[in-house]
């Protein structure tokens, strides 16, 4: 665990943007939201991360706390 990797994305004709995993389809954004993902991620400091939240790939800190809910429990 720890810092995201193996994202990628590919801008095509500045109105789609294609967002791989480890070479393997991730997300396709397009329009509005391309552009504000292009704005986002050529200006922050760790674009894996950037990419990871624009396609819902990241852990969000509470799954131990789920696992062990009464509701969770085997």
């Amino acid at each position: 665990m720890g810092r995201p990797s193996g994202f990628a994305y590919e801008s095509q004709a500045g109105t789609t943007v294609h967002i791989t995993h480890h070479g393997r389809h991730a997300t396709t954004l397009q329009g509005d939201r391309a552009a504000r993902f292009l704005g986002e991620v050529t200006g922050a400091a760790d674009p894996q991360l950037v990419m990871a939240r624009w396609t819902g790939n990241y852990k969000r800190g509470n799954e131990r706390i789920a696992r062990n809910h009464p509701r969770n429990r085997g």
